[in-house]
């Protein structure tokens, strides 16, 4: 005979049998899971010294030359990037004249003051570099680095009178109504007066197309100004096969802005460079020497 007592010990919640007393031999319930640790994403980093914000922009100063090299920019003795000192707001860090991007390290970059002059280091600079890169910094207080190279791409659309930047990719967005370009091309800049010009081509834009010259872009960060170069000329690659193959269509304003929103910024800009950066780090580890 089943006692009241049995049936509570025999049953669960409203009669069902109780999950206690119904367990298979050996059974053993699942672990608790352990939390999932956050999801994380590279972002600039931040600084507790100048002289630490300063080995930052110069190791990323020669992780971009040798980046330069590999993508095919270096042209002779010509290019340059510069990256503006933390500390001697006046001075940037620019590469030596006549050393090849795929060389430079850490300690072959020099110092340069708003004048022109070497403040440190033990080589001669590219005297368009001091022309072209003072004017920038000194118009422009709010960029940290200036890039300028005879890449092909961007050689060659520049020779096409009046031609801009069209936005006929998702890349090409980034520049969509930010950039300039300068048309008064009167040979190799050796005098501050073209720096300026230039420097007024580019304005408060990111970028701008120097006729029959070239490309040269800017950025908060040396990392920001080194993807918009690389990108920018592959940019003017892809305008260019387009060109040769057809009639391009361009993306309407209303869409081009609202993606060089997404692709143009700054932190865009810096975050699209972190891949290479990482292949240049692991192939080239004496670049910080």
């Amino acid at each position: 005979m089943t006692t009241v007592a049995d049936t509570h010990a025999t049953t669960g919640v409203e009669g069902h049998p109780d999950p206690a007393l119904d367990i298979p031999p050996g059974y053993a319930p699942p672990a608790p899971q352990a939390e999932k640790p956050a999801l994380t994403m590279p972002l600039p980093p931040s600084f507790t010294s100048v002289a630490e914000e300063r080995q930052h922009r110069k190791e990323q100063l020669a992780g971009a030359f040798r980046l330069f090299g590999r993508l095919g920019f270096g042209e002779g003795v010509a290019g340059h990037i510069t990256a503006r000192d933390p500390e001697r707001t006046d001075c940037y860090w620019v590469n030596p004249f006549g050393m090849s991007f795929r060389h430079i390290r850490v300690s072959d970059l020099v110092l340069v003051d708003e004048a022109g002059q070497v403040v440190e280091g033990t080589r001669m600079v590219n005297t368009a570099a001091v022309c072209i890169h003072g004017a920038v910094h000194a118009a422009r207080p709010d960029v940290i680095a200036a890039a300028h190279a005879h890449s092909v791409h961007g050689k060659a659309l520049s020779s096409l009178p009046g031609v801009m930047l069209e936005p006929l990719t998702q890349d090409a967005c980034a520049f969509y109504d930010d950039h300039g370009r300068y048309d008064d091309y009167t040979g190799v800049v050796t005098d501050g007066e073209e720096g300026r010009h230039i420097a007024a081509a580019i304005g408060d834009r990111k970028a701008a197309i120097l006729s029959n010259h070239g490309l040269i872009t800017v950025g908060h960060s040396v990392a920001e100004c080194a993807w918009w170069f690389i990108t920018m000329e592959r940019s003017c690659q892809a305008q260019l096969l387009a060109m040769a193959a057809g009639t391009p269509r361009a993306i309407d304003h209303d869409t081009a802005l609202l993606t060089r929103g997404t692709v143009g910024g700054h932190l865009a800009g810096w975050f699209q460079l972190q891949p290479l950066w990482d292949e240049i780090v692991r192939s080239d580890p004496d670049l910080f020497d």
